[in-house]
């Protein structure tokens, strides 16, 4: 049975990374709205000999997302490991002057296409013989000017947290993960004058999150 990997937020960053060091042993469904990145990371893939299938689409479209869904059920019935990356940073700014179309995008983003995705591709972890879902921690809530991408982190986690514990007995497997800081978009944004050259590469981050993954689920 081939092993699949859905990684939402592929296009970029420790989503791609990710995406790559775990093409020599999974098929990848790699998500995301950029479909020129996607191109580049399938390229990158099939130069170490690995397969992976695109999906250019918005995990804020429900709609996209069943599609998705359904698609992955018809074509192999299951998803093995499914790696959620996809984040949507606004920029920082005081509470008091969060702009609505900035808040809105925060709460589709980070939290309503998680749930929206955690209830479609439950069933898709479940039809595998261990599905794992892997999510990503960032506790910014709380600190100064972070407020639209602080409180919509935590309230997906608040979720996430949530699932792993209701399905500790019946499966999938939830596993949240703590990234090391990395050089990566979403982070520039945050810290513009960081010395990038002190951060943890991508690369590097996601061998070690899927040694860890391999030690969990060993």
């Amino acid at each position: 049975m081939t092993k699949i990997a859905l990684i939402t937020g592929a296009s970029r960053g420790l989503g791609a990374a990710l995406a790559e060091a775990l093409s020599p042993d999974y098929h990848i469904v790699a998500v995301a709205r950029t479909t020129g990145a996607l191109e580049e990371l399938d390229d990158r893939i099939q130069a170490k000999g690995g397969a992976a299938t695109l999906a250019p689409m918005d995990i804020g479209n429900r709609d996209a997302m069943a599609h998705l869904c359904r698609g992955i059920h018809d074509r192999w019935g299951h998803v093995d490991l499914w790696c959620h990356a996809a984040i949507h940073a606004a920029p920082l700014t005081l509470a008091s002057h969060i702009s609505q179309k900035d808040w809105d995008k925060s709460l589709l983003v980070n939290v309503n296409a998680t749930q929206t995705l955690i209830a479609m591709v439950e069933p898709l972890l479940k039809a595998a013989p261990e599905g794992h879902a892997v999510f990503f921690e960032d506790p910014r809530g709380g600190q100064k000017f972070f407020g639209s991408y602080g409180a919509s982190k935590a309230a997906q986690m608040a979720l996430v947290r949530s699932w792993q514990t209701e399905t500790q007995s019946t499966g999938p497997k939830v596993s949240v993960v703590a990234p090391n800081p990395m050089p990566t978009a979403t982070r520039a944004r945050f810290f513009p004058g960081e010395d990038r050259d002190a951060l943890t590469a991508c690369t590097d981050e996601a061998a070690r999150i899927v040694e860890q993954l391999g030690q969990t689920t060993a």
